[in-house]
């Protein structure tokens, strides 16, 4: 899918509305429309990258500000002593619906393992 079509890119460009709950220069994150807990949010960054498939070694530092990005907020929200899960699916098996990488952040009730 080319960046154009993106609905992540469109998000992060402003082109769609978002509730967005943190940024830094790499990546974006905002809450999830479809929430599967009470806290639901998306982190993405913000160079299109489309599976886990396409990182390279050079995304080593984008990726790590998503995992640091959902850490801080979820200590911020409360769930840091308590707990959280931080998952990121890849390809359509695994349920990826939005072709750009995205850290789901789910926390606020007990998440059970193994999932659905």
């Amino acid at each position: 899918m080319p960046e154009s079509d993106c609905l992540f890119c469109k998000i992060r460009d402003g082109l769609i509305p978002a509730k967005v709950v943190y940024q830094d220069e790499d990546c974006l994150a905002f809450e999830d429309i479809n929430p599967q807990a009470p806290t639901h949010v998306l982190f993405i960054p913000r160079r299109h990258i489309p599976t886990v498939n396409d990182l390279t070694a050079e995304d080593r530092e984008v990726v790590g500000s998503l995992y640091i990005g959902a850490a801080k907020l979820a200590r911020e929200r409360g769930f840091a002593d308590t707990g959280y899960r931080v998952v990121m699916n890849t390809q359509r098996d695994a349920g990826q619906t939005v072709f750009h990488i995205h850290l789901h952040l789910l926390a606020g009730r007990p998440l059970h393992w193994p999932p659905g």
